[in-house]
């Protein structure tokens, strides 16, 4: 069972086993209510996260930093403070390898997460396909209020990739005008 406490800007994310907390799971959603005669400990809303999204969040898969990457960026969201890194390495126009770190809410982690997962093995046109609503439904959903988390890994990876394509036409270029001086 998990035993998690996280306070992320106005909303918080109960998770407990045992304690203050009674917690339940139908339809793929965990239910957590206090119990009687305990205060509640925060006033703000409470979201509420799938099996999938909280395995994502407390177990964050291709978490990271490459090193020598063939594309990376640092992109953020000001209106919420949340930042992430996102490095590819390309083999054979695939992205082989793919880190990230981020400094975000549960959804920053947890759709980044698995925008690493979805985007692992793909040709570079697939995964400039990917869309954030690709990486929500692949999480089975996540809180209306944090749709806007899964943006920041969908558009890491687009600016990633972009980098690798700027470094790779800068080297060719560089690699045509030796051959050209040289002539």
């Amino acid at each position: 069972m998990y035993k998690i406490s996280v306070i992320c800007h106005d909303y918080v994310l109960y998770i407990h086993s045992a304690g203050r907390y009674e917690q339940w799971e139908m339809n793929g959603k965990i239910f957590i209510r206090k119990k009687k005669d305990e205060p509640a400990p925060h006033s703000g809303p409470l979201l509420f996260y799938n099996d999938m999204v909280i395995d994502h969040f407390t177990n964050p898969r291709n978490v990271g930093e490459l090193e020598n990457p063939d594309g990376k960026i640092v992109v953020g969201d000001p209106s919420c403070g949340d930042q992430m890194m996102v490095s590819v390495r390309i083999a054979d126009n695939r992205i082989a390898d793919i880190k990230f770190k981020s400094y975000g809410c549960p959804g920053a982690i947890a759709t980044s997460s698995m925008m690493t997962e979805l985007a692992k093995g793909k040709t570079i046109d697939e995964a400039l396909t990917l869309t954030d609503d690709d990486v929500v439904i692949a999480l089975g959903g996540i809180p209306e209020k944090k749709k806007h988390c899964s943006l920041m890994g969908v558009t890491g990876l687009q600016e990633a990739l972009e980098d690798y394509l700027k470094r790779l036409t800068i080297q060719s270029e560089q690699k045509h005008e030796k051959s050209i001086s040289r002539s």
